[in-house]
C-alpha cells in the first residue's frame, strides 16, 4: 500500500527539487552563454550588457574564421596523437601496475602500496621532473606530455580495487588450463572489468585533451603546441589578430571577441561528446573501484 505524502514532505521535495534545478542552471548557463556568444554578431555582442539568453544575431563568421585557422588544425593533430597514444600508453600500463598490485601473492605488496600512495601527496616537484625529462631526450616532443605521465596513481589505485574483485577461482582454473599472467590479465581481468576500463579512459582522455600546462613547460616548437596551448594563447595573449585580417582595428577588436568564443566551443565539444558512450559504465565503474578491497 502506497503512504501518502505529507505536507512536510511535498515541502522537503519541492525543496530539493529547487536546489538542483538551480544547480543545473548554475551549471549549464556559462556554457550557453559561450555558445550563444559564438554564433552572436560581433557588433551587437561587444555593445550587450546583462544576460545572454540568445545569439544576438546570427552570425558564422567567427567559426569560420577559427576553422581556417592553421594554428588550431595543427592543435587539433596534436591532441588528438597525445589522447590516442597517451590513452593507449595509460591503460597498459595501469592495466600492469593494477594487476600486480592486486595478486594476494605479491612480495611486499603492501610497502610498494604506501609508497605509490605517498606520491600522491608528496613529488619531486617541477624542476626534477624537467632535469628527467630533458636528460632522457623527450624535450619539445609530444611524448614529454605522454610517458612521464604513463600512471595516474589515483586511477591505478581504483583500478587496482576493481582487480582485487575479480573472483580468485577464476584465475586458479586459467592457471590450470597453462594460462600465464598476461592471458589471465588481458583475457579474464580486463574484460570482466569494463566497467572500470570505461571510467579509466574517460578520466584519462579528459585528462590528456585538456592538458596544457606541462605542455606549455616541455614544448617550444609552435608546430607541436597542443589544442588547449593554442586555446590559451588565443584567450590570454589576445592573439587573434591573424584570424581576423582584413578588418579594420576597431572591428578587429570586436570580431576578436565572437573569434574567443567559438574557439572555446571548438576545443571543448569534442571532448563532451565521449561522456554518452560511456555514461552507462560510469557510476558502476566508481563504485567497483571504490567500495570493494
Amino acid at each position: 500500500m502506497r503512504k501518502e505524502s505529507t505536507i512536510g514532505d511535498k515541502v522537503f521535495d519541492t525543496a530539493i527539487y529547487a536546489v538542483l534545478i538551480f544547480l543545473v542552471v548554475v551549471t549549464l548557463y556559462p556554457l550557453l552563454y559561450v555558445l550563444f556568444a559564438s554564433f552572436s554578431d560581433a557588433g551587437q555582442l561587444v555593445g550587450h550588457k546583462g544576460v545572454l539568453w540568445k545569439p544576438l544575431g546570427f552570425d558564422l563568421g567567427a567559426y569560420k574564421s577559427v576553422l581556417e585557422n592553421p594554428g588550431i588544425a595543427i592543435g587539433y593533430r596534436n591532441t588528438l596523437f597525445i589522447v590516442v597514444f597517451g590513452l593507449m600508453v595509460n591503460l597498459f600500463m595501469t592495466s600492469l601496475g593494477a594487476y600486480v598490485l592486486s595478486r594476494k601473492n605479491v612480495l611486499w605488496n603492501n610497502a610498494f602500496m604506501i609508497f605509490i600512495v605517498f606520491t600522491m601527496f608528496f613529488s619531486g616537484g617541477l624542476i626534477p621532473l624537467y632535469l628527467v625529462v630533458k636528460g632522457v631526450g623527450l624535450l619539445d616532443s609530444l611524448w614529454s606530455t605522454i610517458l612521464p605521465f604513463s600512471i595516474s596513481t589515483f586511477n591505478l589505485i581504483i583500478m587496482r580495487t576493481a582487480f582485487m574483485g575479480v573472483p580468485d577461482s577464476l584465475e586458479e582454473s586459467a592457471k590450470i588450463d597453462g594460462a600465464n599472467h598476461f592471458t589471465i590479465l588481458f583475457r579474464i581481468i580486463i574484460p570482466l572489468s569494463m566497467p572500470v576500463i570505461a571510467v579509466m579512459i574517460l578520466y584519462y582522455a579528459v585528462d590528456k585533451w585538456n592538458g596544457w600546462f606541462y605542455a606549455s613547460v616541455f614544448i617550444r616548437s609552435r608546430e607541436l603546441f597542443p589544442l588547449q596551448l593554442v586555446l590559451r594563447e588565443i584567450l590570454i595573449a589576445n592573439s587573434t589578430d591573424s584570424m581576423s585580417a582584413g578588418a579594420s582595428a576597431g572591428d578587429r577588436h570586436q570580431i576578436g571577441e565572437t573569434i574567443k568564443y567559438a574557439t572555446i566551443m571548438v576545443a571543448t565539444v569534442p571532448i563532451l561528446c565521449v561522456y554518452p558512450f560511456v555514461q552507462r559504465f560510469f557510476v558502476k565503474g566508481v563504485m567497483v573501484g571504490s567500495l570493494k578491497g
